[in-house]
């Protein structure tokens, strides 16, 4: 392998168009050979440069690719993965990494076996906001954490004629946005001592999940993670609470509408959140509010990750192992959900 990796994308959909394909262009060192879809000309309008395979097993087979990359349907990432690994390429999977954690530990198995990277694309972990949070956290300013919320919340009432809606395997939003929640929580806390989840379909005509409230406990923390597609007055992204003050955010991290509207990392306002948090600190008997301006988020480090992982030798940005961890938690979710129980975690991995 040379000094570039080069680099196939399964399909031309949403994650496609407004993650992957902009975000690999954008980082030096890789460089974005072909993509599969049954729509040649759309792929060309957009990148006139790029190779269309007319499917999968025809991108797979090309020996000019080093890394796939699979952002299709949910339930189609564990046998497009397993294809991809046996031709020999590096792989990296969009979240959630599959439908349950006994397909993610066969793709780490066979990733193993096969000697070839494997890493989930949980690209919120270069969110402004939870870059901010975990600062916070980490300097200890609120004392010992009692309360943690994390809510991803929209206004969409209407349901749209997408998978991700369709009540297929792997739709609705527990899978969608808990699957970045239970990451996010993960990389901050560990593993919950229990998990309880709640499930709702609230909009008329919803085919799937459009609403969950998930509740982790660690020792005396208590953390909420929640989402829904019927909130008209968002409340905030992230509220956190200690024993010495608060940490509260409201707004999601700008990147994917700067994605939507052509921006790329690398632009001198990339991943600048407008809105700063409020941090309300405990000084001599008196809750004083402050301003917070936040740090800068950046996808594209994931990505600029994985090239030095493959070339180098260098971390997976999210190992599998990570993702299987997720994975875990989604499936204790759903049992939590079917029982009508709290469930316990023990050991993740």
């Amino acid at each position: 392998m040379d000094s570039t990796v080069k680099v196939g994308i399964v399909g031309f959909g949403f994650a496609t168009a407004t993650f992957h394909a902009p975000l690999i262009a954008s980082v030096p060192g890789l460089e974005l050979v072909a993509m599969s879809s049954s729509d040649a000309a759309k792929v060309r309008a957009a990148w006139p440069q790029v190779d269309v395979c007319d499917s999968p097993d025809a991108l797979f087979a090309r020996p000019d690719i080093d890394l796939v990359v699979i952002p299709t349907p949910n339930e189609t990432h564990y046998p497009l993965a397993v294809k991809a690994l046996a031709t020999g390429k590096h792989v990296v999977v969009d979240k959630p990494f599959t439908l349950d954690a006994t397909e993610a530990r066969d793709l780490i198995a066979r990733a193993e076996s096969a000697g070839r990277l494997l890493s989930v694309f949980h690209n919120r972990r270069w969110d402004a906001d939870f870059l901010t949070v975990r600062k916070v956290l980490d300097s200890g300013v609120l004392g010992r954490l009692t309360h943690f919320e994390s809510h991803f919340d929209r206004y969409r009432p209407q349901v749209r004629q997408r998978w991700r809606e369709s009540g297929a395997p792997g739709s609705g939003l527990w899978y969608d946005l808990g699957a970045h929640l239970l990451d996010q929580t993960l990389q901050l806390f560990g593993a919950p001592q229990t998990l309880s989840l709640d499930l709702a379909k609230q909009r008329d005509g919803a085919a799937a999940d459009d609403w969950f409230h998930a509740v982790l406990r660690y020792d005396s923390l208590r953390v909420i993670l929640h989402a829904s597609a019927l909130v008209p007055d968002l409340g905030p992204r992230f509220a956190l609470h200690g024993t010495q003050g608060s940490f509260t955010k409201y707004g999601l991290d700008p990147q994917e509408d700067a994605l939507k509207l052509g921006g790329r990392p690398g632009l001198p306002d990339w991943g600048v959140d407008p809105r700063p948090g409020t941090l309300t600190l405990s000084e001599a008997d008196v809750l004083v509010p402050r301003e917070h301006v936040g740090e800068r988020g950046d996808y594209s480090r994931y990505y600029a990750a994985v090239r030095d992982a493959i070339l180098n030798g260098g971390a997976n940005p999210v190992p599998a192992h990570d993702a299987l961890k997720v994975m875990q938690l989604i499936d204790l979710g759903l049992a939590s959900v079917r029982e009508g129980r709290v469930m316990a975690v023990g050991e993740l991995g």
